[in-house]
Protein backbone atom coordinates (compact mmCIF):
# COMPACT_ATOMS: atom_id res chain seq x y z
CA UNK A 1 0.00 0.00 0.00
CA UNK A 2 1.40 3.57 -0.84
CA UNK A 3 -0.15 6.11 1.34
CA UNK A 4 0.22 9.61 -0.23
CA UNK A 5 -0.24 13.21 1.34
CA UNK A 6 -2.58 15.27 -0.31
CA UNK A 7 -1.81 19.05 -1.00
CA UNK A 8 1.76 19.14 -2.51
CA UNK A 9 1.89 15.71 -2.92
CA UNK A 10 -0.78 14.54 -4.75
CA UNK A 11 -2.53 17.91 -5.91
CA UNK A 12 -1.02 21.23 -6.38
CA UNK A 13 -3.18 23.03 -4.48
CA UNK A 14 -1.85 25.82 -3.75
CA UNK A 15 -3.29 28.59 -5.68
CA UNK A 16 -7.19 27.48 -4.59
CA UNK A 17 -5.56 27.59 -0.97
CA UNK A 18 -3.97 30.54 -1.35
CA UNK A 19 -7.06 32.55 -2.99
CA UNK A 20 -9.22 30.93 0.33
CA UNK A 21 -6.50 32.49 2.56
CA UNK A 22 -6.03 35.99 0.95
CA UNK A 23 -10.41 36.40 1.11
CA UNK A 24 -10.02 35.83 5.00
CA UNK A 25 -7.53 38.58 4.89
CA UNK A 26 -9.44 40.54 2.84
CA UNK A 27 -12.19 40.55 4.96
CA UNK A 28 -10.16 41.11 7.99
CA UNK A 29 -8.68 44.52 6.38
CA UNK A 30 -4.91 42.89 5.97
CA UNK A 31 -3.04 42.70 2.94
CA UNK A 32 -2.80 39.09 0.97
CA UNK A 33 0.06 37.44 0.29
CA UNK A 34 1.81 36.13 -2.59
CA UNK A 35 1.26 32.59 -3.61
CA UNK A 36 4.94 31.76 -2.80
CA UNK A 37 4.08 33.19 0.35
CA UNK A 38 1.21 31.28 0.70
CA UNK A 39 2.88 27.88 -0.29
CA UNK A 40 5.09 27.41 2.63
CA UNK A 41 1.60 28.42 5.16
CA UNK A 42 0.46 25.05 3.40
CA UNK A 43 0.25 21.38 5.38
CA UNK A 44 -0.44 21.86 9.17
CA UNK A 45 -4.73 22.54 8.51
CA UNK A 46 -6.76 25.10 7.84
CA UNK A 47 -6.47 26.95 11.45
CA UNK A 48 -2.76 26.60 11.37
CA UNK A 49 -2.27 28.45 7.80
CA UNK A 50 -4.93 31.06 8.44
CA UNK A 51 -2.76 31.68 11.90
CA UNK A 52 0.44 31.41 9.97
CA UNK A 53 -1.29 34.19 7.88
CA UNK A 54 -2.41 36.32 10.50
CA UNK A 55 1.54 36.59 11.73
CA UNK A 56 2.68 37.40 8.41
CA UNK A 57 1.11 40.87 9.31
CA UNK A 58 1.73 40.76 12.57
CA UNK A 59 -1.41 40.31 13.29
CA UNK A 60 -2.51 38.67 16.38
CA UNK A 61 -6.19 36.63 17.28
CA UNK A 62 -7.83 35.00 20.11
CA UNK A 63 -8.46 31.05 19.25
CA UNK A 64 -12.62 32.33 18.52
CA UNK A 65 -11.73 34.73 15.71
CA UNK A 66 -9.11 32.46 14.24
CA UNK A 67 -12.30 30.02 14.26
CA UNK A 68 -14.78 32.14 12.76
CA UNK A 69 -11.65 32.69 9.77
CA UNK A 70 -11.68 29.00 9.71
CA UNK A 71 -15.13 29.53 8.77
CA UNK A 72 -15.15 31.84 6.06
CA UNK A 73 -12.33 30.46 4.85
CA UNK A 74 -14.16 26.97 4.50
CA UNK A 75 -16.63 28.18 2.97
CA UNK A 76 -14.52 29.87 0.10
CA UNK A 77 -12.56 27.50 -0.48
CA UNK A 78 -15.33 24.68 -1.18
CA UNK A 79 -17.09 26.58 -3.61
CA UNK A 80 -13.17 27.30 -5.18
CA UNK A 81 -11.88 24.11 -4.26
CA UNK A 82 -10.93 22.88 -7.67
CA UNK A 83 -10.74 26.02 -9.71
CA UNK A 84 -7.43 26.07 -10.48
CA UNK A 85 -5.76 22.93 -8.03
CA UNK A 86 -4.46 19.78 -10.44
CA UNK A 87 -3.09 16.62 -10.15
CA UNK A 88 0.82 16.90 -10.17
CA UNK A 89 2.23 16.03 -13.72
CA UNK A 90 2.69 12.22 -13.77
CA UNK A 91 0.72 11.40 -11.13
CA UNK A 92 -2.14 9.70 -13.02
CA UNK A 93 0.98 7.52 -15.37
CA UNK A 94 2.63 6.60 -11.48
CA UNK A 95 -0.84 5.42 -9.63
CA UNK A 96 -1.59 3.36 -12.97
CA UNK A 97 1.80 1.40 -13.02
CA UNK A 98 1.39 0.49 -9.55
CA UNK A 99 -1.99 -0.42 -9.52
CA UNK A 100 -0.44 -2.68 -12.09
CA UNK A 101 1.98 -4.09 -9.96
CA UNK A 102 -1.00 -4.78 -7.61
CA UNK A 103 -0.67 -1.45 -5.06
CA UNK A 104 -3.37 0.05 -3.55
CA UNK A 105 -3.16 3.82 -2.78
CA UNK A 106 -4.73 6.01 0.50
CA UNK A 107 -4.75 9.93 1.30
CA UNK A 108 -3.31 10.74 4.60
CA UNK A 109 -3.86 14.40 5.18
CA UNK A 110 -4.49 17.56 7.89
CA UNK A 111 -7.27 18.86 5.16
CA UNK A 112 -10.32 18.35 6.81
CA UNK A 113 -11.78 15.17 5.63
CA UNK A 114 -15.08 16.41 3.78
CA UNK A 115 -12.43 19.27 1.70
CA UNK A 116 -10.33 16.21 0.74
CA UNK A 117 -12.72 13.91 -0.95
CA UNK A 118 -14.52 16.71 -2.64
CA UNK A 119 -11.53 17.87 -4.12
CA UNK A 120 -10.65 14.20 -5.48
CA UNK A 121 -14.46 13.75 -6.33
CA UNK A 122 -13.77 17.10 -8.79
CA UNK A 123 -11.07 15.80 -9.71
CA UNK A 124 -12.03 12.32 -11.09
CA UNK A 125 -9.59 10.77 -8.29
CA UNK A 126 -11.64 9.35 -5.48
CA UNK A 127 -11.78 6.32 -6.83
CA UNK A 128 -8.38 5.64 -6.82
CA UNK A 129 -7.97 5.31 -3.01
CA UNK A 130 -9.15 2.84 -1.05
CA UNK A 131 -9.49 5.11 1.75
CA UNK A 132 -9.48 9.71 2.40
CA UNK A 133 -8.56 10.33 6.15
CA UNK A 134 -8.10 13.70 6.94
CA UNK A 135 -6.99 15.87 10.12
CA UNK A 136 -10.36 15.54 11.71
CA UNK A 137 -11.30 11.98 10.95
CA UNK A 138 -9.30 9.75 13.63
CA UNK A 139 -9.06 13.18 16.08
CA UNK A 140 -5.29 13.54 15.76
CA UNK A 141 -3.43 15.35 12.88
CA UNK A 142 0.11 14.49 11.28
CA UNK A 143 2.70 13.80 12.39
CA UNK A 144 0.92 12.05 15.24
CA UNK A 145 1.37 8.48 13.87
CA UNK A 146 -2.25 7.06 14.77
CA UNK A 147 -3.63 9.29 12.30
CA UNK A 148 -1.40 7.21 9.57
CA UNK A 149 -1.68 3.73 10.73
CA UNK A 150 -5.62 4.18 11.40
CA UNK A 151 -5.47 5.22 7.66
CA UNK A 152 -3.99 2.15 6.72
CA UNK A 153 -6.49 -0.09 9.05
CA UNK A 154 -8.90 1.98 7.15
CA UNK A 155 -8.15 1.07 3.98
CA UNK A 156 -7.37 -2.34 4.76
CA UNK A 157 -3.58 -2.21 4.33
CA UNK A 158 -0.51 -3.93 6.81
CA UNK A 159 1.69 -1.43 7.84
CA UNK A 160 4.48 -3.73 7.48
CA UNK A 161 4.11 -3.44 3.91
CA UNK A 162 3.39 0.50 3.10
CA UNK A 163 4.92 2.86 1.93
CA UNK A 164 4.50 7.24 2.51
CA UNK A 165 4.99 9.44 0.43
CA UNK A 166 4.75 13.52 1.30
CA UNK A 167 6.61 16.62 0.95
CA UNK A 168 6.64 18.25 4.46
CA UNK A 169 7.81 17.70 7.58
CA UNK A 170 4.95 16.41 9.09
CA UNK A 171 4.87 13.77 6.53
CA UNK A 172 8.34 12.60 7.14
CA UNK A 173 7.31 12.93 10.93
CA UNK A 174 4.28 10.80 10.58
CA UNK A 175 6.28 8.29 8.37
CA UNK A 176 9.07 7.92 10.90
CA UNK A 177 7.20 7.74 14.16
CA UNK A 178 4.95 4.90 12.75
CA UNK A 179 8.09 2.90 11.88
CA UNK A 180 7.27 3.37 7.76
CA UNK A 181 9.52 3.81 4.98
CA UNK A 182 8.79 7.45 3.56
CA UNK A 183 9.44 9.12 -0.09
CA UNK A 184 10.01 12.85 0.12
CA UNK A 185 8.59 14.73 -2.92
CA UNK A 186 10.62 18.01 -3.99
CA UNK A 187 7.41 19.77 -5.58
CA UNK A 188 5.52 20.44 -2.54
CA UNK A 189 4.79 22.69 0.26
CA UNK A 190 7.58 23.21 3.05
CA UNK A 191 9.83 26.09 4.10
CA UNK A 192 12.76 23.38 4.73
CA UNK A 193 14.05 21.41 1.82
CA UNK A 194 12.41 18.29 1.79
CA UNK A 195 16.03 16.58 1.16
CA UNK A 196 17.09 18.08 4.63
CA UNK A 197 14.29 15.89 6.48
CA UNK A 198 15.84 13.12 5.66
CA UNK A 199 13.51 10.71 4.09
CA UNK A 200 14.20 7.28 2.98
CA UNK A 201 14.08 8.43 -0.97
CA UNK A 202 13.54 11.89 -2.69
CA UNK A 203 11.82 12.34 -6.04
CA UNK A 204 11.87 15.22 -8.31
CA UNK A 205 9.01 14.14 -10.72
CA UNK A 206 6.35 11.95 -10.13
CA UNK A 207 7.08 9.69 -13.11
CA UNK A 208 10.02 8.68 -10.41
CA UNK A 209 7.80 7.40 -7.91
CA UNK A 210 7.36 3.89 -9.22
CA UNK A 211 11.11 3.15 -9.46
CA UNK A 212 11.42 4.86 -5.95
CA UNK A 213 9.02 2.45 -4.48
CA UNK A 214 10.83 -0.17 -6.08
CA UNK A 215 14.04 0.57 -4.30
CA UNK A 216 12.49 0.72 -0.90
CA UNK A 217 11.19 -2.48 -1.55
CA UNK A 218 14.39 -4.11 -2.60
CA UNK A 219 15.97 -2.32 0.32
CA UNK A 220 13.72 -3.82 3.16
CA UNK A 221 14.24 -7.19 1.20
CA UNK A 222 18.06 -7.29 1.54
CA UNK A 223 17.95 -6.31 4.92
CA UNK A 224 15.46 -9.14 5.69
CA UNK A 225 17.76 -11.27 3.75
Amino acid sequence: MVVFDLDGTLVDTAPDLAAALNFVLDREGLRTVSLPTARSMIGAGVRRMIERGLEHEDRSATPDEVTRMMGDFIDYYTAHIADESRPFEGLLEALDELSARGFRFAVCTNKLEALAKLLLDQLGLSSRFSAICGGDTFGVAKPDPAILRQTIARAGGNPQAAIMVGDAGPDIGVARRAGIPVIGVTFGYTEVPVAELKPDRVISHMRELPEAIAGLQAATLNAAG
